[in-house]
């Protein structure tokens, strides 16, 4: 087996703000497995909280790659690897050369049914109320608009936003940007914009600080959830997860959580990193068991891959031969 790696860089079209971080580019690694006259690709854009970057993702790899090019399997790979974007790039990899290897998409090796398009959210970064609401409005495709917060003019985002867009699911995500006593004093302002969802409102390690809070508002857990050993003591806390592959370390993982995710009485919500249809692709199936779908990442890119996935009608559907497709 031939691994070969790439580090790309995808430019934003703007600036995304979220709390404490400003986003202008997607820096994505792209593994490529090639085996005989087959090959197989995966792309990670890593988890930016964490320091990684292609760089770092890279050293990872090259210091295993005697290993990977000997010839491994996904399994071995979750021994090899801790979570992250390094084993999401080679996981998805193997998915995809095993899909192409042997004619039987990676969606039916996952046991997951045949892909229908999903509804995603439509994310918006944190910015003034105006800003944000007239981002709404031309988000005129979306049934479903996810909202960047920070502490400041949370409440006076959201409601902008909602009177922009009555029509719509709405949800919210503080990237660990509240305390306890900021949740408690915007929750009644969420309510009333008939907000469907709260994303990670406290820092990571600090989810005791939800003990005893009555948010008639499902509360989902991000950043505080990276990988399968992380479920079991989030269930007091929170009513779903966010499994993202860059987090976790690939499809592999992300099939296992989800698993684990229902035996907790939790649902399930399929998020992203930056990155372009490559990235997604995987995801896409990982989708098709979950209740929550946010894969908009490659909408905020200047450029996409030739090959990339559709958005349309608020949906995001991946072809197969995007990534994961049979030969």
């Amino acid at each position: 087996m031939q691994l070969v790696l790439q580090t790309e860089s995808w430019p934003f079209r703007d600036p995304f703000r979220i709390t404490d971080f400003v986003f202008t580019e997607a820096q994505v690694l792209v593994a490529t497995l090639r085996d005989g006259d087959f090959s197989g690709r995966g792309e990670a854009n890593g988890v930016y909280y964490h320091d990684e970057t292609p760089k770092h993702m890279v050293d990872q790899i090259e210091a295993v790659r005697d290993r990977i090019e000997a010839g491994i399997d996904r399994e071995a790979l979750r021994g090899l690897l801790p979570p992250g974007g390094a084993r999401n790039a080679l996981d998805c990899a193997l998915w995809d050369l095993e899909a192409r290897r042997s004619g039987c998409p990676a969606w039916k090796s996952a046991n997951v049914h045949q892909p229908v398009p999903l509804r995603t959210t439509f994310t918006i970064g944190a910015d003034t109320p105006e800003h944000m609401a007239a981002v709404a409005r031309g988000y005129a495709h979306a049934r479903a608009i996810k909202l960047k917060l920070t502490h400041d003019d949370a409440a006076a985002c959201v409601g902008a936003v909602r009177a922009a867009r009555p029509d719509v699911w709405i949800g919210v995500d503080a990237n660990q940007g509240f305390t306890r006593r900021s949740l408690e004093d915007v929750l009644p302002s969420l309510i009333e914009a008939r907000v469907a969802l709260i994303e990670q409102p406290l820092p990571r390690g600090e989810d005791g600080g939800l003990a005893g809070l009555r948010s008639p508002i499902p509360l989902a857990a991000d950043e505080s959830v990276q990988s399968l050993p992380d479920i079991e003591g989030l269930a007091t806390y929170y009513d779903l997860i966010n499994i993202k592959l860059d987090k976790c370390g690939g499809l592999t993982e992300g099939l296992l959580m989800e698993q684990e995710a229902r035996r907790h009485g939790l649902r399930v919500m399929v998020g992203c990193m930056n990155g372009t249809s490559l990235a997604m692709a995987p995801a896409f199936v990982l989708a098709q068991r979950c209740d929550f779908v946010d894969l908009d990442a490659p909408t905020f890119l200047a450029r996409e891959r030739q090959l990339g996935a559709g958005y349309a009608d608020g949906n995001i559907w991946c072809p197969e031969a995007v990534w994961g497709g049979a030969e």
